[in-house]
């Protein structure tokens, strides 16, 4: 489904409509042919697709009215973006389902009651990342005096990009869940955490991961992004 945003006529499109994708990048708007993605029906989409099923029956027969009304005030009090940049307010239901699908996935408790604090935990700007063909290994550093560093039942989600040539620029995914930092109470997270490649790496690729901040209440952040020229050997 295309999203359309109107002016003087469309001045903006995101989404498919019949054979072309519109879409937007630092550049500007474009358009390109549509693509029709296979579906190798992978175990980890089968994983995905599992979570979602069981988080989406598991709303309508296992939360209580008073558990679903707190999701819905949630969502109903903190703003989302969409594809055009506009903000919008997504249902309780959407948030149950966004917070909890890595945790099914991870096989942590599912976080049924609705989070009393209305804010999206806050993206992590510090977060730097290295690679190296010779441990295949990415470091990951971030922030952690931030309130998830030092909570327990709070995470940092960190995900892997399939490496891409040096020239590029861009990069849509696909994506690979690559580890979950707990915060640690007390004392803190150690800022900086190492973890073998779950795509291999190879010197002079670039690597791009991204990271959600989860709270313990189950407030998940936007997703935040950094990346690095893989080097032959590890610093």
């Amino acid at each position: 489904m295309a999203l359309a945003k109107y002016g003087a006529g469309i001045i903006q499109l995101s989404g498919s409509i019949g054979g072309n994708t519109f879409a937007r990048n630092r550049y500007g708007n474009y358009v390109r042919a549509r693509t029709v993605p296979t579906n190798p029906k992978t175990d980890r989409q089968n994983d995905v697709r599992a979570a979602v099923a069981f988080l989406a029956d598991r709303w309508a027969a296992t939360l209580t009215a008073v558990q679903r009304t707190a999701w819905n005030l949630y969502g109903a009090s903190v703003n989302m973006k969409n594809r055009l940049g506009e903000t919008v307010h997504m249902s309780g239901y959407n948030h149950y389902i966004r917070s909890n699908t890595i945790v099914k996935m991870k096989a942590g408790p599912v976080i049924d009651a609705g989070p009393t604090v209305f804010e999206l935990p806050a993206q992590d700007p510090t977060l730097a990342i290295s690679a190296s063909e010779d441990n295949q290994l990415l470091v990951f550093t971030y922030d952690n005096t931030m309130a998830w560093s030092t909570e327990s039942g709070a995470y940092l989600q960190c995900f892997q990009g399939a490496p891409q040539n040096a020239q590029r620029n861009f990069f849509a995914g696909p994506w690979r869940w690559i580890m979950g930092l707990p915060g640690i109470d007390p004392g803190g997270a150690a800022g900086s955490d190492a973890t073998p490649a779950v795509f291999a790496i190879a010197a002079l690729q670039r690597q791009w991961v991204y990271c959600r901040i989860q709270r313990a209440d189950g407030r998940l952040s936007e997703p935040f992004r950094a990346d690095c020229f893989v080097t032959a050997v590890s610093p």
